[in-house]
């Protein structure tokens, strides 16, 4: 796919910026030099009559994004995932982007069926709707199952998405290359691995099998939480193209009208949804990283059900104890012990000094916990922590501003159910359950049974893995002998020729 229709592409693309007003906001917030400048100016104003007009109503960014198409809106929506690339503005427009599209055809999302079930789509559902939503991917229809009466969901992804994707993306690795060598030393940019990180997720997504696991994955964890629910998965239904789960009904999390109507505690609702993410990352190390209101809906009991695992957030048991201390540090404002952290971890540099990482730290927490509840954020603090570390040393850590962001999105919906919530409250209780069982001698003893466990495996093995150690340590003294003593001697008496013979003798056997 890659070749010269990439650069009339991005020629389209440039004149879209130029004429939605784009281009100077993605500039400023990339922080490009100015050869880069320069050349996206050059490509984009001469041919601005080509760009596509938008909608005049949105910002500048999303206006842009939203008139190119589906790979772009998806691209948009993924790197306001990364505030720490495009910074915290332009992220913010971003994340407000809708992939709302026009639908494809009911029948062509039937013979989709047809092809990747191989069987008749009428014997398997009695009733199938026409599309009851349509994003860039995919889109969704409401089916009842022939033989339980089950109602369900059908995702169906859109014809030749896969194709158009790709053309893209190709164009995407082009302009990275592009800014690549105009702006070499742009700190931020990063262009090479922002495109792999939007291919990545963009390939995840156009596997619906990926999204079943991973929803049948979180339904797993979180089984036992009290008044939330994932829709249950039908395996045998989905496929690559095609993936059935049992239908959600329930009111959308951000009519708060109806909401209220039903007679829904809605401070009840925005403590819970900050309690479950924050349980999900800390325990499960699996989270919903697309946590906004469209993908949550109240179901008549007042539970909470999650949509769309297309976008989920993993991070390893070592990972989770690091931000459960650096966050329980911050509550209790022990900031001594948030430094420390960071350093035992390895995330700041050993050469720096603690006690002055300790004053940054302060004054990252002092502020917010000086703010009256309904304005303190976990969000801000992590994002003003990352800016500290980013001074110290730090490398940027993908899954650590994953979690951020998705943090902002979550709290950002309880305020939205509860203007009033305190977010310390709510999530103190969380964060010392989490360090109360994975941190303290409870911890080490399971870190230890853990530990025993794998050495028992290698039992039988012990004494080979020995021996084999003891012989190479003999080889390498031989070794080390042999270059120690038998080339000068051998040197010594005009001999090179035995001193070659000695040395393949003693090191080859």
């Amino acid at each position: 796919m890659r070749g010269p229709h990439n650069i009339w592409r991005l020629v389209r693309t440039g004149a879209t910026l130029e004429r939605t007003g784009a281009m100077t906001v993605v500039l400023d917030a990339f922080d490009a030099p100015r050869p880069l400048r320069l050349a996206a100016r050059a490509l984009g104003w001469p041919f601005k009559w080509l760009g596509y007009k938008g909608d005049p109503s949105l910002p500048p960014a999303t206006r842009a994004i939203t008139a190119l198409g589906p790979a772009y809106i998806k691209f948009g929506q993924i790197l306001s995932t990364r505030p720490d690339v495009v910074g915290a503005e332009l992220a913010e427009q971003l994340g407000v982007l809708q992939d709302k599209l026009a639908p494809f055809p009911r029948e062509v999302a039937l013979e989709t069926i047809r092809r990747e079930l191989g069987v008749e789509p009428e014997t398997i559902f009695a009733e199938f709707s026409e599309p009851v939503a349509a994003a860039s991917i995919a889109q969704v229809h409401h089916a009842r199952l022939a033989e339980t009466g089950e109602d369900v969901a059908v995702k169906v992804l859109r014809p030749g998405i896969e194709r158009a994707f790709r053309r893209d993306v190709d164009a995407f690795y082009l302009a990275a290359r592009t800014v690549s060598l105009l702006a070499p030393g742009a700190k931020r940019l990063r262009p090479m691995e922002v495109i792999r990180h939007f291919d990545g997720v963009v390939q995840g997504e156009l596997d619906l099998r990926l999204e079943t696991s991973a929803s049948a994955e979180f339904a797993a964890n979180t089984e036992r939480d009290e008044g939330f629910r994932v829709p249950a998965v039908h395996w045998f239904l989905s496929t690559r193209r095609v993936m059935t789960l049992e239908w959600a009904e329930g009111i959308p999390a951000n009519d708060l009208v109806a909401i209220d109507a039903a007679g829904h505690d809605r401070r009840a609702l925005g403590e819970r949804v900050l309690r479950l993410f924050l349980s999900h990352a800390l325990r499960d190390g699996f989270f919903h990283a697309d946590m906004h209101q469209g993908n949550l809906k109240v179901a008549r009991n007042g539970d909470i059900v999650a949509l769309d695992f297309g976008i989920m957030g993993r991070l390893d048991e070592y990972t989770r104890r690091v931000y459960a201390e650096i966050i329980y540090g911050f509550i209790r404002k022990d900031y001594k012990r948030v430094a420390e952290v960071h350093f035992e971890a390895g995330y700041v540099p050993p050469d720096r000094d603690v006690d002055e990482f300790a004053r940054a730290l302060r004054a990252v927490g002092e502020p917010i916990f000086g703010m009256d509840a309904s304005r303190i954020s976990m969000g801000r603090l992590l994002s003003y922590l990352f800016e500290v570390t980013e001074r110290f040393g730090m490398e940027t850590r993908t899954e650590l501003i994953l979690l951020q962001r998705t943090m902002v999105v979550v709290e950002g919906v309880s305020r939205s159910l509860h203007p009033q919530i305190n977010i310390w409250q709510v999530a103190q209780p969380v964060v010392e359950d989490y360090i109360k069982d994975n941190i303290g001698p409870k911890a080490l003893l399971r870190d230890l049974v853990h530990t025993m466990r794998v050495l028992a495996r290698f039992g039988p093995r012990l004494p080979q893995i020995a021996e084999q150690r003891l012989m190479a340590e003999a080889r390498d003294e031989i070794s080390d002998t042999a270059t120690d003593w038998i080339l000068p001697v051998a040197a010594g008496v005009g001999s090179a020729f035995v001193a070659v013979i000695l040395t393949v003798l003693l090191v080859g056997g």
